[in-house]
C-alpha cells in the first residue's frame, strides 16, 4: 500500500510536464531517415533490442532524446546521432513517431496468464502494484504523467529495461518516471519480468 501511495504522489509531482507536442509531424517524417536504420522508417523496429517508437507519446520521446543528448541517459549507440539534433528536430521527430501505428507482436502463450495477472493485478505478496495503474488497461500509458505507452513493445527490450531498473538504473536527478520504475522493478523476479514483457509484446493498444 505504501508503494502505491508513493506512485500516486509522484504522479501529482510531474503532472506539469508538457502534454501537447510542439513538433511538426510532416517535418519529422523528412528527418526520420536518421532513425530508420535501427527503429524502422515508421518507428516499428525489426530488431528486438531496439525499441519501437511508433505510437509513443511525443512528450515522452522528446524527454528521452533530450536525456540521451545530455548524457543523463546512457545509450552509446545513439550518442553521436542525437548530438546533431536541434530542439526543433527533436520535437519534429517525436511528433512524427507519435502519429505512427504501433505494430504489436505475439506473446508467448505459455506466459500470457502470468504476465496478464501481474500487469492487471500486481503481486500483493511482494508489494508490486499493477502495471496498468500507471500504463493503463490497454498499455497506452499516460502522457500527462509522462508514463510511456508499453503495448506492443518488443519483449526483449522490455525485459532489458526492467532488469536495468531492477539494478537501480535511473536517468538523471529530475526524471521521476525512471525512479518510480526502480522502486517497482526491484521486487520483480526474472520469471515475472519475462512473463510481463511477453504479455506486453502481444498487447494491442486501441487507436
Amino acid at each position: 500500500m505504501k508503494h502505491v501511495l508513493q506512485i500516486a504522489v509522484s504522479l501529482f509531482l510531474i503532472v506539469s510536464l508538457p502534454v501537447l507536442a510542439l513538433g511538426d509531424a510532416e517535418a519529422g517524417k523528412g528527418k526520420a531517415a536518421i532513425c530508420a536504420a535501427c527503429h524502422g522508417p515508421d518507428g516499428n523496429s525489426v530488431v528486438p533490442n531496439w525499441p519501437k517508437l511508433a505510437g509513443q507519446h511525443a512528450p515522452y520521446l522528446e524527454r528521452q532524446i533530450t536525456l540521451i543528448k545530455s548524457g543523463d541517459r546512457q545509450v552509446p549507440e545513439m550518442a553521436g546521432i542525437v548530438m546533431s539534433l536541434s530542439e526543433q528536430d527533436i520535437e519534429d521527430l517525436a511528433a512524427y513517431f507519435a502519429t505512427q501505428a504501433n505494430k504489436a507482436g505475439l506473446a508467448d502463450e505459455s506466459l500470457v496468464a502470468a504476465g496478464e495477472k501481474l500487469y492487471r493485478g500486481g503481486n500483493a505478496e511482494t508489494d508490486i502494484p499493477a502495471c496498468m495503474s500507471c500504463h493503463g488497461p490497454a498499455g497506452k500509458g499516460n502522457p500527462l504523467a509522462a508514463y510511456p505507452s508499453v503495448a506492443g513493445q518488443h519483449a526483449v527490450y522490455t525485459e532489458k529495461m526492467l532488469k536495468g531498473f531492477r539494478s537501480g538504473q535511473t536517468w538523471g536527478d529530475e526524471d521521476a518516471s525512471s525512479k518510480i520504475m526502480t522502486g517497482v522493478a526491484n521486487r520483480l523476479t526474472d520469471a515475472e519480468i519475462k512473463a510481463v514483457a511477453s504479455y506486453l509484446q502481444g498487447l494491442h493498444a486501441p487507436e
